[in-house]
């Protein structure tokens, strides 16, 4: 589901020597990998660009030829990192999971990597901020999952007697958001199970 994942993304294995070429998208995309991969392990803050072009194996005079900054990689590494999670949702609807494990299934790889999953969490924690250049990603980024989540995949696409669609997807988002900071502060305890609970629990029951 998209940006519902917060795994961090594996830098590029290819070898290439810094001279070689390459054409101009697929070297942005290493660099993106790169970026994310840096940023999952380092945080936001502290990943830096030589970090970066180090792992993308490009001078850190080409990465700002593709990326003048430090804030254009995070946009390009988070757009990145929802299209992965997007194709990984499509591939789990496709398996024909069951709806109640839909979104657990999707977050299983993000809650295994807790220190990754508390550096993306900064990023989307600091991005509250009307000022952080990820705002209005941010922004975009809900809206868009709300769109997936009130999908009829999802048994929260209408209204029950005490929840309206509307407010089931709120309730979603937030069970994920707290079930996350939970899993951080006790990363010894499984909490998916209870996101698939809480599915069941508001699913409008399809009439036959």
């Amino acid at each position: 589901m998209t940006g519902i994942v917060a795994g961090g993304t594996n830098p590029p294995t290819g070898k290439r020597t810094r001279g070689q070429s390459a054409s101009t998208p697929a070297r942005r995309a290493e660099i993106i990998r790169a970026a994310s991969a840096s940023i999952a392990e380092h945080g936001f803050e502290r990943a830096s660009l030589r970090d970066i072009a180090a792992r993308a194996n490009v001078t850190h005079a080409a990465l700002l030829r593709h990326f003048p900054s430090k804030d254009a990689l995070l946009l390009a590494a988070l757009a990145q990192r929802d299209e992965d999670d997007e194709e990984f949702a499509r591939r789990i609807m496709v398996a024909r999971v069951p709806a109640e494990e839909v979104l657990s299934t999707v977050l299983r790889e993000e809650f295994a990597h807790p220190e990754q999953q508390r550096n993306w969490m900064s990023i989307a924690v600091a991005a509250t901020n009307p000022e952080h250049p990820a705002h209005d990603f941010f922004i975009q980024r809900r809206e868009r999952l709300r769109a997936h989540v009130s999908s009829g995949r999802l048994g929260t696409a209408h209204d029950s007697e005490e929840l309206s669609a509307d407010e089931k997807v709120t309730m979603v988002m937030a069970m994920i958001d707290g079930l996350r900071i939970q899993a951080l502060l006790d990363p010894e305890r499984d909490t998916l199970p209870l996101l698939e609970t809480f599915m069941r629990l508001i699913a409008t029951p399809r009439s036959d």
